[in-house]
């Protein structure tokens, strides 16, 4: 296994305000987030995605200027205090707001949603986005925050596309100049199919992220192929995202990536 193989925890913001679960102050929201960045740096995991998943129900590609100045702060915060990578997901589909949180706030990526292709979420329809993401990218000077393009993604129908491969649909994002491309499962939680993973490693030259249902029973299939791994649930206490981390489980998974990649 190459060492350069990546281990990439979620960190799930609390409702923010205006949201329908938010019961937190601003303050106490970023106290859990730091709190949370601070046990996967104890337990050697320095890659996160910021995802603002207390949100829901999420809307479509449109989110409120405190939603954007909330996840900046945060994430600004985590790269003032940790030694990290760290990248941005708004939900839902909110890629160019998410584009200028990177920017301001040092993030280096974010995971984009229908970058190539559309597909019906359960938010609603959700077009391609490519070539508006990208030539925002340019216009306020962001080329260096890299976009990594979910296909076929979770929660998601994809009848539209159903005479589209998820290889084809890896090509496209490639083709349309995506970092790289994340494969998941029909749902959070769900694995991926490995026939699925094999077959778009196979197809584009781009890194490829398994996006859900990491374990540590299926941990090293997964790792023989993808590039990097997005770990969320499995990490929370009994498994479910809206629980703290879990230390004993971050331990857990980190001590078995590290013997996956000697």
């Amino acid at each position: 296994m190459k060492k350069s193989k990546k281990l990439i925890g979620m960190l799930h913001v609390p409702a923010l305000m205006g949201t329908p679960g938010n019961s937190l102050s601003f303050d106490k929201i970023l106290e859990y987030v730091l709190r949370e960045a601070e046990l996967y740096i104890l337990h050697g995991i320095n890659i996160f995605i910021v995802e603002n998943m207390g949100d829901v129900p999420y809307l479509n590609r449109s989110v409120g200027p405190e939603i954007v100045a909330s996840m900046a702060i945060i994430t600004y915060e985590i790269k003032k205090r940790f030694d990290a990578e760290v990248g941005i997901q708004i939900l839902a589909g909110c890629n160019e707001e998410a584009l200028a949180c990177a920017l301001t706030s040092g993030a280096s990526f974010i995971r984009a949603e229908a970058y190539a292709f559309a597909h019906i979420a359960d938010e609603g329809f959700m077009d391609g986005c490519a070539g508006d993401l990208l030539r925002y990218r340019k216009q306020i000077g962001a080329e260096n925050v890299k976009i990594f393009a979910d296909i076929k993604k979770k929660h998601s129908a994809h009848a539209i596309t159903s005479d589209v491969s998820i290889d084809e649909t890896a090509k496209a994002a490639q083709f349309f100049e995506a970092d790289g491309v994340i494969v998941t499962g029909n749902a959070t939680s769900v694995p991926v199919d490995l026939n699925e993973l094999k077959s778009v490693k196979n197809s584009v030259s781009i890194p490829v992220w398994v996006g859900s249902g990491i374990n540590l029973q299926n941990l090293h299939k997964y790792l023989k192929y993808a590039d990097g791994l997005i770990v969320g649930s499995y990490f929370k206490e009994n498994g479910y995202w809206k629980n703290q981390l879990s230390e004993d489980r971050v331990s857990a998974i980190y001590q078995e990536f590290k013997k996956a990649i000697k």
